[in-house]
């Protein structure tokens, strides 16, 4: 779809280049006496002019592309361009002057895929190809396309310190990791992508900033002590000076979608954002966006990671919601890890299993104004008239791996069965089903926590907070050192599995999966109103009912070790098997009878996930 550039505003903060080639400079600097660019391979600065509302300004032809540069406070104080696009030299190195309109796009055809249809796949670029870049990535995106997934969700890709991280530690969220490809390496990538019917979900973090590099409170008031937060001072969304700090973060969304041609962002813990002004920075990113949206005709949409159960978030601006397009849904992964055998401990304690994996088919949110032990406070709202399309589901994802000392894999913790099982009932649900990278083949590697800080003393204060907070857990051994490069390298995805067993007949499996979710109507439609869930908490079994006009499925859940029998409910005709996981060919025990008769029981092997079919002729 071909967008009208000369109705597009760029970029305004930052250096960025006109069509004559002369930069265009805005600094917000509001606290400072006397702003320059100063430019070290020249040995010479430019001067900025005071504006209003804290901006330093100026037009000329002193700075040119690919110029390195740093902001000069008071006429000494150096320090990195907090909108930087690019850090070559890395955190504390000097920012790089570059030109976002030069990138040659060739995508103007591609439509967004509607969010309904999203099949997310998330992955971590250092970790998922040995070689660890952008361009080592868009070779893997054919193996995406062929395993059925249609939106791969990048973690975050802001500049961090070093290059290795989760990107959870980023402090220049304009700047593009350099040592994955920087802004051209991503581009490209968002281009091949869609040239491969691929929508880009890009991970970005809005709640905090980490801790090396972090220059932006010498820069201007982008913190205040007003609250806490696990990070420290909170990113200033409504003190004094608030409002530099909100186009600052406007201003990012906005270049993602206008000049990386991103079709989504992933907000992380959008709970951790601190904002009491009356439109919420949310609901003003969202007024943005639809703003970028109407010039464009490009579709993009905004989800947000959430712990609240607060569905004021993902409301609509017309009823005085943020206007978010979807949310993770944290609890149908912990119901559904309970039920698969996790030990009720730490957050997991609140989750009864079963009960809780129905309801969240049902209701989305399990605590939804019910009381939480765990939090000690009755927790949450109804989230009645939300569609399936705004909840976003997963067995495992970077966090939920991640954040366990050794970082364990579903597939080191469950039988194969039970692997396979819970792919079944993400595939399953009324929402928008995640993979977490190398889920689909069953990748033994962990996935670790990882930094790559240059500061010795914040190396080590890392360490030794990893290692405390573990602490309960001795048993399991030490925790792997974060800072180390070894504990990098075994987070990263071993490709040459997949021509191994049981791998390769896992991977097969997901894609089964995946298409018969795809083909099938009342798998593919997200109608929460058309669902019927039954559980046995005895027998730990599920029955899951969907239809879409004439069509019923029946996806039958066994979480217990033993064979279980289930009565089919009473059609006009008799039930048809369309997929089960006990069957041979995906390694099972014992297949199912391939149709059951009306009412008839059938049995079903130990943690085993089956789909019977009704279509009603009448």
């Amino acid at each position: 779809m071909s967008m009208n550039q000369t109705q597009v505003k760029k970029r305004s903060i930052g250096i960025n280049f006109n069509t004559d080639g002369k930069a265009e400079v805005a600094i917000w600097a509001p606290l400072a006496e006397k702003v320059a660019i100063s430019l070290p391979e020249n040995k010479r600065s430019v001067q900025l002019v005071k504006d209003e509302f804290g901006y330093w300004k100026t037009v000329t032809d002193q700075i040119k592309k690919n110029d390195l540069y740093k902001i000069a406070l008071e006429g000494d104080n150096e320090f990195p361009d907090p909108t930087s696009l690019s850090q070559p030299q890395g955190v504390h190195g000097p920012s790089k002057a570059i030109d976002l309109n030069e990138f040659q796009w060739s995508d103007d055809n591609w439509n967004n895929i509607p969010l309904e249809e999203y099949l997310l796949y998330e992955l971590h670029t250092g970790t998922f190809t040995p070689d660890g870049t952008f361009a080592a990535l868009e070779k893997k995106l054919d193996y995406l396309k062929d395993l059925g997934v249609n939106a791969i969700e990048i973690m975050p890709v802001a500049q961090f310190p070093g290059a290795r991280n989760w990107g959870y530690d980023g402090v220049f969220p304009f700047a593009v990791q350099d040592s994955y490809g920087g802004p051209e390496g991503l581009k490209h990538l968002v281009q091949v992508c869609h040239e491969k019917g691929l929508a880009v979900i890009l991970d970005v973090v809005y709640n905090h900033m980490g801790p090396e590099g972090n220059y932006l409170g010498a820069i201007g008031p982008y913190f205040t002590d007003k609250y806490n937060t696990p990070w420290g001072n909170a990113i200033n969304f409504d003190d004094e000076w608030c409002d530099g700090v909100r186009k600052y973060f406007v201003e990012n969304v906005l270049m993602w979608f206008r000049d990386f041609h991103i079709d989504a962002l992933r907000m992380d813990a959008v709970h951790a954002i601190k904002d009491f002004s009356p439109t919420h920075i949310l609901r003003e990113i969202k007024q943005n966006v639809n703003k970028l949206m109407a010039v464009t005709g490009r579709k993009h949409y905004l989800i947000v990671e959430l712990d609240l159960n607060d569905n004021r978030f993902i409301n609509p601006l017309e009823e005085q919601g943020f206007g978010m397009d979807a949310q993770w849904v944290d609890e149908f992964h912990h119901a559904l890890r309970v039920t698969g055998g996790e030990e009720r401990s730490g957050y997991y304690s609140d989750f009864d299993g079963l009960a809780h994996l129905a309801k969240s088919y049902k209701d989305a949110y399990v605590f939804d104004g019910i009381y939480s032990n765990h939090r000690k406070k009755t927790f949450g709202i109804k989230a009645e008239n939300n569609p399936g399309k705004q909840f976003i589901v997963f067995s495992q994802n970077h966090d939920q791996v991640g954040n366990r000392m050794l970082g364990e894999r579903t597939s080191t913790l469950v039988s194969y069965e039970m692997q396979k099982l819970m792919a079944g009932a993400v595939m399953a649900s009324p929402y928008l089903p995640m993979l977490f990278m190398g889920e689909e083949y069953s990748e033994p590697n962990p996935f670790l926590y990882f930094v790559s800080h240059t500061d010795p003393e914040l190396a080590e204060a890392v360490r030794k907070g990893r290692k405390a907070e573990f602490a309960a857990f001795h048993s399991q051994g030490e925790a792997p050192d974060p800072v180390s490069e070894q504990t990098f390298e075994e987070s990263k995805l071993q490709w040459e599995l997949q021509e191994q067993e049981p791998h390769r007949n896992m991977l097969q499996y997901y894609k089964e999966l995946i298409s018969l979710r795809k083909q099938q109507p009342a798998l593919k439609n997200l109608n929460r109103n058309q669902l019927i869930v039954e559980e046995n908490q005895e027998n730990q079994t599920l029955l899951l009912r969907r239809w879409h006009e004439g069509e019923h499925v029946l996806c039958l859940m066994n979480f217990s070790k033993k064979q279980q029998q289930l009565a089919l409910p009473t059609i006009k005709s008799e039930w048809r098997k369309i997929f089960d996981s006990a069957a041979p060919e995906w390694k099972g025990p014992e297949a199912a009878p391939a149709s059951i008769g009306s009412g008839s029981p059938v049995t079903i092997q130990p943690e085993a996930f089956l789909i019977f079919k009704y279509n009603d002729e009448s």
